[in-house]
């Protein structure tokens, strides 16, 4: 899994509602007041006995790494909400009618409203030959907004994608909500916790035969393993129990 990573080009920054903080920037601060404390034990207005000092050293020493761990542990909580709330495993959802367009929706947990819902341009039965044929990168591109009103838009909240499929653009992608049929196939899977497999359509015509939009809907739906890069780029890896740690399905997201 390590190996796909390397596609993906991630910054040192990272991405909050107000703005971007360099991390570079936060270690130096904290970095310089550590050095400030130093040289007050070194260099001490009424010196100490050594032992004292060298304790009192090792004290304000501790204090400094536990503040940078704080400041970590901020970091890291910004990184994985600033774009939505999600944790950093999700469960992915992939669905579509036999004769529709690919449809993809994170959750938090199964129980949940999609936090991400988008429908592809790409047929389904397409998809599934390509998956079958081994790994498959789904790369989602959008445009990052030149006016200040869209600078406060989220990653996971921009309207319209370009899709690129292991390298291939193959048409755009477009942000929907949840509607109630989307919501009766994610309760349908809900139970599922990793699988593939078809649901029964709505075959009332008088032929019985598949009614369009309302025919069979098929599905896969895992755990993935969510990267935050920055307030710009994320990725979502399938984690399969039964590829010794290989995703077969990634998803990236960049705004660029």
């Amino acid at each position: 899994m390590s190996s796909k990573r390397h596609h993906f080009h991630w910054t040192n920054k990272v991405g909050t509602e107000d703005g971007e903080v360099p991390i570079s920037e936060s270690f130096a601060t904290l970095i310089k007041e550590e050095k400030k404390v130093d040289e007050k034990v070194i260099a001490p207005e009424n010196p100490a006995p050594a032992a004292t000092a060298h304790a009192t050293r090792r004290k304000l020493q501790a204090v400094a790494v536990s503040r940078i761990r704080s400041v970590l542990t901020v970091f890291n909580k910004n990184l994985l909400n600033s774009s939505s709330g999600l944790g950093s495993r999700v469960v992915g959802t992939l669905f579509g009618y036999r004769r529709g367009h690919v449809h993809f929706a994170f959750q938090k947990d199964p129980t949940s409203q999609p936090t991400f819902l988008i429908e592809l341009a790409t047929p389904i039965s397409g998809l599934v030959r390509e998956m079958a044929s081994g790994l498959v990168r789904i790369a989602l591109e959008c445009d990052k907004a030149k006016g200040p009103q869209k600078k406060g838009v989220r990653l996971l909240e921009e309207p319209l994608w370009r899709t690129y499929c292991n390298g291939k653009k193959c048409g755009f992608a477009t942000r929907r909500e949840c509607g109630p049929k989307d919501w009766d196939i994610l309760k349908a899977v809900e139970p599922i916790s990793m699988g593939a497999g078809v649901l029964p359509g709505n075959n009332n015509d008088n032929n019985g035969a598949e009614a369009g939009a309302e025919g069979e809907t098929m599905y896969m739906r895992a755990k993935f393993e969510r990267i935050v890069g920055s307030r710009d780029s994320e990725a979502f890896y399938m984690m399969n129990p039964d590829s010794n740690g290989v995703p077969e399905l990634s998803v990236y997201l960049l705004r660029v």
